[in-house]
């Protein structure tokens, strides 16, 4: 079930104009949307409001800093109910990136970030392992990341 929020598709294309260039001004993104910078400011602090935004990322090539393996790990949980728990105490691990509850085999799957094999075992072993209401894991190790992009949100209407 979605919610219809109350935007058009001006506020649209300056969200894909913003996942795309963060840094583009107001007033280049008022040229090439048509508008004045005025009114991007004023749309772009509603969709703030509305949660619908919230802060801006650099895009960093992690794998020039050393970072080189990355890990997909499917969780089994002793039990569903556990997944706040678990969830928590996953955040304070660093090098995990990403979590999502799902459905399907796993209840939880996340994305690991490691500089090298030896550090991903360190975090497998010594610490995911170790958290209580994890029955246990799966670990794929990524070869390649073929591509990664944002997705381009468009008007359902």
């Amino acid at each position: 079930m979605s919610v219809k929020l109350n935007t058009d598709k001006l506020d649209l294309q300056i969200i894909n104009a913003m996942m795309n260039d963060a840094e583009i001004s107001y007033a280049e993104l008022g040229k090439k949307l048509f508008v004045s910078a005025g009114t991007i400011h004023v749309r772009i602090k509603k969709l703030q409001e509305m949660n619908i935004i919230s802060g801006t990322r650099m895009n960093v090539n992690v794998k020039l800093l050393g970072y080189d393996c990355t890990a997909f790990v499917g969780i089994y949980l002793e039990k569903s109910s556990l997944y706040d728990v678990v969830a928590k105490e996953l955040k304070k691990i660093p090098e995990i990136v990403r979590l999502n509850y799902i459905t399907g085999s796993y209840s939880m799957f996340l994305e690991v970030v490691c500089k090298d094999i030896a550090q991903l075992r360190r975090v497998l072993h010594d610490e995911l392992q170790k958290i209580k209401g994890i029955e246990r894991t799966e670990t794929f190790i990524s070869l390649e990341e073929g591509f990664s992009r944002t997705l381009v949100v468009v008007d359902p209407e």
